[in-house]
């Protein structure tokens, strides 16, 4: 329960003490807009730090060299936990926003935060408003900027399976030319979800899967994409199981 109390009082006093970071963001946003992605980002993935540290979370990244680095892209993840984003975030290499649920453009700071890495917001109730989110993540990665996206499209209780994959997600790849990375998280819900409210030391096995591209796919292809990215995070999540069971006895 430490662990909890320790994480939600740093959240709270980081979002209260951030709050002149925000103003010079904004300042900083209204002539270099760069520069304001470069610091937002390094000022939330350090708060996520943070977060994983008093959280007691470690990890082991596998494949990191398969994320290219001279352009944006469709990331693509099994989601069992909040603590998903700070994961991915905590290896980001470029500016990257993120599709959240709408709720989450109501929590006051953290949505502002969320706004200057570029995240949106997508509505599941309004297929209008959804198809608005994409096109709106389509344009981010068509300026540079990469999206973390999770096509379960809310967090999954099953260890073992996937819930199906929205197909929409795919569509970003495919109008914006980016290439899509898989990544495969183990054992996240033992953080946090497993056990509510208590926060529980944990080792997290990520891995990024080889960039896949759209544009190199023919027609028949890109419909079975959505399934072949899944099988992808499937049979790796299979693959990790011994690793992280056995970093997790230590």
């Amino acid at each position: 329960m430490i662990r909890f109390i320790l994480v939600a009082l740093f959240v709270i006093i980081f979002l209260i003490l951030s709050i002149p970071l925000l103003v010079i963001e904004w300042i900083i946003g209204k002539f270099n807009m760069p520069l304001k992605d470069k610091s937002s980002l390094a000022i939330v993935t350090w708060a996520f730090r943070v977060c994983l540290f008093l959280s007691g979370v470690k990890t082991t990244v596998i494949g990191k060299e398969n994320v290219p680095t001279d352009t944006a892209v469709l990331y693509v993840g099994n989601h069992r936990s909040y603590f998903d984003t700070l994961l991915t975030y905590d290896q980001a290499i470029r500016p990257t926003g993120s599709v959240a649920k709408i709720e989450m453009e109501k929590i006051p700071l953290l949505s502002n935060w969320m706004r200057n890495l570029h995240c949106t917001f997508l509505d599941r109730t309004d297929l209008k408003k959804g198809l608005l989110t994409i096109k709106e993540n389509i344009e981010l990665l068509k300026s540079g900027i990469s999206v973390n996206v999770y096509p379960e499209g809310t967090r999954n209780k099953s260890q073992d399976t996937l819930l199906p994959f929205h197909d929409g997600s795919f569509k970003m790849a495919e109008k914006s030319g980016c290439p899509i990375v898989p990544v495969t998280m183990n054992d996240t819900s033992q953080i946090f979800e497993a056990h509510l409210p208590k926060i529980q030391k944990q080792h997290i096995i990520v891995e990024y899967g080889k960039p896949i591209y759209m544009a190199q796919m023919s027609r028949e292809e890109k419909k079975m994409v959505s399934k072949q990215v899944q099988n992808i995070l499937t049979a790796t999540y299979e693959k990790n199981k011994a690793l992280a069971a056995e970093k997790n006895k230590r």
